[in-house]
């Protein structure tokens, strides 16, 4: 699957890719320094203001893709080619979003079962202080397009290159850039995190079995557009 690309050492994907993490969120630390007109000790708590997370999305995110950009070329790779970023082709296309569909109507007919909202407490937060800020756009396009670009491109990409030697490796590089890339997701607790697992591990099986990134992005994006409108909908409601 790694296309003739011979990627980073095990080891040296994970540090690489902790760097890029790391560096975007610095970046993004220092945007909102600015921001708010303070340093970092002065600021105020952003958990659940919905224009900070924001510019925290729309800043560390191309910092990171920055990053992998470079290991990738330091690697002497296409960047397109390591981070797996090709045209899915339609049939695979319509599957991804037919299997997102029906994980989000199970997702939330468990969530309903169990007594738990649809919405969590951080999505309603955020959704209604950058509605009265007036940055609803800037907050749309930050969680729909860049963050599924740049959580996508370093966990379906980079790190799903790097781990990913044979066979015997799908499952086990599946599940665990799923468990990572949930544990990221601080802001919920378990049981949400456990619902980004179960969406984690099919993205990573979409990514195996297509060898796009490209729909990844496409099919994180749609889960996130259908975790804002349930926002909109609390919203208004």
């Amino acid at each position: 699957m790694n296309g003739g690309i011979q990627p980073w050492g095990r080891a040296a994907t994970f540090g690489l890719g902790l760097l890029a993490l790391v560096g975007g969120q610095f970046a993004a630390l220092a945007a909102l320094t600015w921001w708010y007109g303070s340093d970092i000790a002065k600021m105020p708590d952003f958990t659940g203001d919905g224009v900070a997370i924001a510019v925290v999305i729309l800043v560390s995110n191309p910092v990171q893709f920055a990053f992998l950009a470079l290991w990738s070329r330091l690697r002497g790779a296409d960047v397109r080619d390591y981070l797996g970023l090709t045209l899915p082709r339609r049939s695979d296309l319509i599957v991804g979003i037919a299997a997102v569909i029906a994980l989000v109507v199970l997702g939330d007919l468990l969530s309903a079962l169990l007594g738990r909202d649809v919405i969590t407490t951080f999505q309603s937060d955020i959704y209604r202080s950058a509605a009265e800020a007036g940055a609803l756009p800037l907050l749309w396009l930050a969680v729909v397009v860049v963050a599924p670009i740049g959580e996508e491109t370093l966990f379906r990409g980079f790190l799903f290159r790097g781990w990913l030697r044979g066979p015997r490796d799908v499952w086990p590089v599946i599940v665990i850039t799923s468990l990572l890339w949930s544990l990221i997701h601080v802001q919920y607790d378990w049981y949400v995190i456990g619902q980004v697992f179960v969406s984690g591990l099919l993205l990573g099986w979409m990514r195996w079995a297509t060898g796009s990134t490209i729909l990844t992005i496409v099919l994180h994006g749609l889960i996130n557009i259908e975790g804002m409108l349930e926002s909109v909908m609390a919203y208004h409601g």
